[in-house]
């Protein structure tokens, strides 16, 4: 680059903080409190299908209503889990559920 010219270097502009669109939009809690049936299964790895059924059926994790909304506390989610830790298949309380389908 000539010195003197209006056009920036490469280093100058590398070190310029870059702006992007999602930095406009203020973003949620990054460990909310309340997760949607979406985010629960996510954490799970369950399909949000089958925390529905779990629901209706019983056998799932604690779930809150806010009007027609569910949601699922994220310390339920860990306690429901945690509950269901085994170290093998025949550890007390381990028991095979025939399939509700």
């Amino acid at each position: 680059m000539a010195v003197g010219s209006s056009f920036p270097s490469r280093a100058t502009a590398a070190a310029a903080p870059q702006r992007s669109v999602a930095s406009a939009v203020p973003a949620g809690p990054a460990n909310p409190e309340f997760l949607t049936t979406d985010e629960a299964g996510a954490f799970l790895r369950l399909s949000p299908r089958t925390l529905e059924k779990q629901r209706v059926l019983g056998g799932g994790p604690r779930f809150r209503k806010f009007g027609a909304r569910v949601v699922y506390a994220a310390a339920d989610l860990r306690a429901w889990a945690d509950s269901r830790a085994y170290g093998m298949t025949s550890d007390p309380g381990y028991e095979q559920r025939d399939s509700v389908r």
